[in-house]
């Protein structure tokens, strides 16, 4: 019972912090029309987020093993939601992104805890997966409960209310950590690899920067985009040299010899970035082609969410009866599929309601996809590295969603391009080779057709 109650509260952050990666979609010509910045600039409030939080969730995964879990859980609960409160009450447009990037560092420090947590209350098998289904579930229903609360919370009560209304959960999470989440063992004392962390942020931000300013094309700084793109390979080589060189790296090098498992890390962002993008490319056709309302493109989205509460709760039984690899080519051929028919629906023309079928097979792909790749990504670790495995995976997660993203936006903003369809079909194609680069990153990753079910067994 215990663990069930913790296994809450754990669903419960980490369905604030997917919240927080989609509420603010919606509200973005809210908060430029507020603050006087146009859609270039708004680009930090949403990517800033997801970045700082995905760069340096290897060092949070890394300082709950060190710190101990249960005390960085605390620490990062409370800076995501100070930073929340900062995020609503925020008087200027500076001022709400370095709230963002906050909540991207709490974000970073309080996930690979959580996670780590869950996976060392819950051994291994059956009921493991099914509270890492539970957990994956909430958090991607979380993504897109953040569209339909946007459009309603901005409606009714103003953008800043996006980032508040979180806050009294926060507090209810912390209080269950407080609780009932163990202490762990005595704090290990170790050095931290902090210039791979900060090398691991300064890559994936400077390639945003470049691709985001190289997309806007004003002609005011034209050396901007190509030395951003320079820094961003510089940044992301001598990662990997300090990585090479350091006492304590970030990533141990025992852990790239789990061949399924760094597979199952590349799959896992392939895939979300197909996944992230297509929730603002959603959004996107079904507001500015068809001219919905916030409010009913959100609520138009809503079948994702059944349809992916109803694939979540499935694949429990299915990798015991199946198996993790069967599980995860179909939902990687489910997204595939899903993208190709919203392309061809979006070449038509056809109504927001065509879209749902596909838009239903989307979450289904994740359900069945992310969620079997996330327990593979898990699977065997023990306590020494339940840190860093649970940050290497969530880290895959959130720098392939905002790759995705930041790909998207470069090439939306692009003056060159015109009209609508010509570039949602491209991109949606696009997304769907994103989908099939996951398809064959896992067919490399298990050769074997049984490659995980004795491990899992039935539920």
């Amino acid at each position: 019972m215990r663990a069930w109650l913790v296994l809450c509260g754990m669903a419960t952050l980490q369905f604030f912090i997917a919240l927080d990666m989609t509420v603010v979609n919606v509200a973005l010509p809210s908060i430029g029309a507020d603050f006087g910045v146009d859609d270039h600039a708004l680009t930090w409030v949403v990517v800033g987020y997801t970045i700082t939080g995905g760069g340096l969730l290897m060092l949070g995964g890394r300082l709950g093993d060190v710190l101990g879990r249960r005390r960085i859980l605390l620490l990062g609960t409370t800076l995501f939601g100070a930073a929340s409160v900062l995020a609503g009450l925020a008087p200027s447009f500076a001022l709400l992104v370095t709230a963002r990037l906050l909540q991207g560092v709490g974000e970073a420090v309080a996930l690979p805890a959580s996670m780590a947590v869950i996976v060392l209350m819950f051994p291994e098998g059956p009921r493991r997966s099914r509270a890492l289904s539970v957990w994956a579930a909430v958090a991607s229903c979380g993504l897109v409960v953040g569209f339909v609360a946007s459009g309603i919370i901005t409606e009714l009560l103003g953008w800043r209310w996006i980032f508040l209304v979180s806050v009294p959960f926060i507090l209810v999470v912390l209080a269950t950590v407080v609780l009932l989440v163990p202490g762990g063992r005595a704090a290990e004392r170790a050095p931290l690899d902090l210039p791979g962390a900060l090398l691991l942020v300064a890559a994936p931000l400077l390639f945003t920067l470049g691709v985001v300013e190289a997309g806007g094309a004003d002609g005011t700084l034209p050396w901007l985009p190509p030395v951003a793109l320079a820094g961003a390979v510089v940044a992301g080589a001598l990662f990997v040299r300090v990585e090479r060189r350091a006492r304590r790296p970030l990533v141990p090098a025992r852990f790239f010899r789990n061949r399924p498992r760094v597979l199952a890390n590349l799959a896992t962002a392939l895939l979300s970035a197909a996944l992230s993008t297509s929730f603002l490319l959603f959004t996107y056709y079904l507001q500015d082609r068809l001219g919905a309302g916030p409010l009913q493109a959100g609520l138009t989205m809503l079948p994702l969410a059944v349809s992916l509460i109803a694939a979540s709760l499935l694949i429990p039984r299915l990798f015991g009866r199946w198996g993790a690899r069967v599980c995860v080519l179909a939902g990687i051929g489910c997204t595939m599929l899903a993208m190709a028919a919203i392309a061809l629906v979006s070449r038509l023309g056809a109504a927001g309601p065509a879209m749902v079928p596909a838009m239903m097979l989307v979450a289904a792909g994740i359900g069945f996809g992310i969620v079997g790749l996330q327990y593979v990504a898990v699977t065997g670790v023990t306590d020494d590295d339940a840190g860093i495995a649970s940050g290497v995976q969530r880290a895959a997660d959130q720098l392939g969603g905002a790759t995705g993203v930041t790909v998207y936006v470069g090439i939306g903003f692009a003056p060159a391009l015109d009209g609508i369809d010509p570039f949602l079909t491209s991109s949606l194609l696009a997304l769907a080779g994103l989908a099939a680069a996951g398809f064959v990153a896992w067919r490399i990753a298990m050769p074997h057709p049984h490659g995980l079910r004795r491990d899992w067994g039935s539920p």
